[in-house]
């Protein structure tokens, strides 16, 4: 895929970061075919043809800007298996929803333009990008489906991979909920405060619970 030449890398961080949020607002706004380069450039002030230096096309701004916010999901979520690795399965995967919500609060852009490729419009190389997506969900949720199973928390009998897309699936349709209103069906997701959101996903464990545990437990 397209994306950020070394020319934008010899800039000046903060120029870098004024790029890609006015990028970021651009893409969110107005979708990737809407979206104007010449609009962008009169936002930051910069000649067009930088921005072709930079990027080549709008194609490959808005590959960097994917690869940013992927970055930045890692990062989170890394964070969260690091910090529960000693706690069960369960506990880990509450977690790791609690930070999709937090994503969502931290960089509703984002998560904006994640909604607009889903729903919306078709992107250049959309495909490639959503599957990118998929795929990294549920390589973060295999490995704790894993470990559950092993320390004894989930059935043995589960298929991890089923159960990953599963999970991505929930995870996925429950952060849509939470940002947008007609995604909510009325179960209150949307709009919620963060202890009633904590209690939600509580509920929402809770029926994991019947369907994945060990029957030993």
């Amino acid at each position: 895929m397209p994306g950020a030449r070394k020319t934008f890398f010899r800039l000046d961080s903060e120029k870098q970061k004024r790029i890609l949020s006015a990028a970021i607002d651009e893409f969110a706004t107005w979708g990737f075919h809407r979206a104007s380069i010449n609009r962008l450039v009169g936002v930051l002030g910069i000649a067009k043809g930088s921005i072709f230096q930079y990027f080549g096309n709008k194609e490959g701004l808005f590959s960097y800007v994917f690869d940013y916010a992927i970055e930045t999901v890692k990062s989170g979520l890394k964070k969260v298996r690091k910090d529960t690795e000693d706690l069960d399965f369960y506990s880990r995967i509450k977690a790791s929803l609690l930070e999709g919500v937090s994503f969502i609060d931290r960089h509703p852009r984002l998560y904006k333009i994640y909604l607009k490729m889903v729903f919306q419009e078709d992107f250049p190389s959309r495909e490639k990008y959503l599957k990118k997506i998929r795929l990294f969900s549920v390589d973060y949720l295999r490995p704790l489906i894993e470990t559950g199973i092993r320390r004894g928390d989930i059935r043995g009998d589960l298929d991890p991979d089923m159960a990953a897309f599963m999970l991505d699936s929930v995870f996925d349709r429950f952060m849509q909920a939470y940002a947008v209103p007609f995604f909510d069906s009325g179960a209150g997701i949307h709009g919620a405060s963060r202890d009633e959101i904590d209690r939600m996903i509580e509920r929402l464990i809770d029926t994991l619970r019947l369907g994945f545990s060990s029957r030993e437990k």
